[in-house]
């Protein structure tokens, strides 16, 4: 792994987790090259690993390391631990097919995966967007993944199930339409597989009802990376030159200051009467153990399901207090969380208030 580039936009943030002692990295930077077989992680938070930072791409990382193969992750994004030996991906929270479609096409000119790793639907299923199209919508993103790279290997996963039943329901009605699209683009003679994700996890692997546990991204790794070595030259050949992960990105300079927080709101998605919003959390000039956020919704907002923090609603009054695993930062670190909720009014972004302890 080289060291020493230099940023582009933003630079990645060095996240210290107490509880686990692992040093993480999150944002968009320039790319980590391993001089291997190029792999595009494509799809949501999923696949960017909300709740577990670098989420599947993790387990297996350390799957192709060990098996003597030799990848290099390529995507306009940058996050995970430092065991993740390459954490360049584009997963993009939040983000529906024809979101990822709208882009996909400049993002493989600028990379050039050999192989694209897509898990995407699930937000059309949350947000309840067209649900009944998304089969053709990803049928469409096929296609500009594969006149984008015709030579690539595309692997399409099934979408993992969701905790809610409706929304089960619905998720299990577009994977029944996957099978059928990744067969008609084989068909046609175009390097395109299908991969079972649905039935490698249950909701006992969900840590919030829509992001796995660290468990259940690593059956996700399980199964992706059964389904690489079941197509030949997609990771290439096995004892290949060792992958192991080295060095880092360099950390911005953290902000002067004592033991404080700022947190920035962002809606990263909205639709007929529901939005979804991500809050992130930035520690000032020392270290914090934890947090607290509150704002006060102005256009009749209510927050329906949250993951990454403990949050109380008091009329438009909300506090958000950090969980177990994402309270502890070193100074000048991030983390994020997120919420989907509704919207009568005007749902304008609120301004909130960080305080840390």
């Amino acid at each position: 792994m080289r060291t020493g580039r230099r940023w582009l936009a933003l630079v990645a943030l060095t996240v210290t987790m107490v509880a686990v002692g692992t040093v993480m990295w999150s944002g968009v930077g320039s790319a980590e090259s391993n001089g291997g077989v190029r792999v595009m992680p494509l799809g949501d938070s999923i696949t960017e690993g909300t709740q577990v930072p670098g989420g599947y791409r993790i387990g297996l990382w350390q799957r192709t390391v060990a098996g003597g193969y030799r990848i290099d992750f390529v995507g306009s994004q940058f996050n995970g631990p430092a065991n993740l030996g390459d954490h360049d991906h584009e997963g993009h929270p939040g983000w529906r097919i024809d979101q990822i479609d709208a882009n996909i096409t400049g993002w493989l000119r600028n990379t050039t995966p050999h192989t694209v790793l897509l898990h995407i639907g699930t937000n059309d299923i949350l947000q309840n967007y067209n649900v009944a199209g998304a089969p053709n919508r990803l049928s469409t993103l096929i296609d500009h993944i594969t006149a984008a790279v015709p030579t690539a290997e595309v692997f399409v996963a099934t979408i993992i199930p969701l905790s809610n039943a409706g929304q089960e329901s619905a998720a299990r009605t577009f994977n029944a339409a996957v099978p059928g699209i990744v067969q008609s683009k084989a068909s046609a003679g175009r390097h395109v597989h299908l991969v079972d994700m649905h039935s490698a996890l249950t909701t006992a692997d969900l840590i919030d009802g829509i992001h796995p546990t660290a468990g259940g991204y690593d059956k996700m790794a399980a199964t992706w990376y059964t389904a690489l070595r079941s197509v030949p030259g997609s990771i290439g050949t096995p004892g290949g030159p060792s992958s192991s992960p080295s060095g880092g990105p360099t950390p911005s300079t953290p902000p002067a200051g004592g033991r404080s927080c700022a947190a920035s709101y962002a809606i990263v998605g909205q639709w007929s009467g529901g939005f979804q919003a991500t809050v992130t959390v930035t520690a000032g000039g020392a270290a914090i153990s934890s947090w607290t956020v509150t704002w006060q919704f102005s256009g009749g907002q209510t927050i329906t399901q949250v993951w990454g923090a403990d949050v109380t609603v008091a009329g438009a009054d909300i506090t958000a207090r950090n969980v177990s695993y994402n309270g502890a930062l070193g100074a000048g670190a991030s983390t994020q969380f997120g919420f989907l909720g509704t919207a009568t009014g005007a749902n304008s972004a609120p301004t909130p208030r960080c305080t840390a302890a």
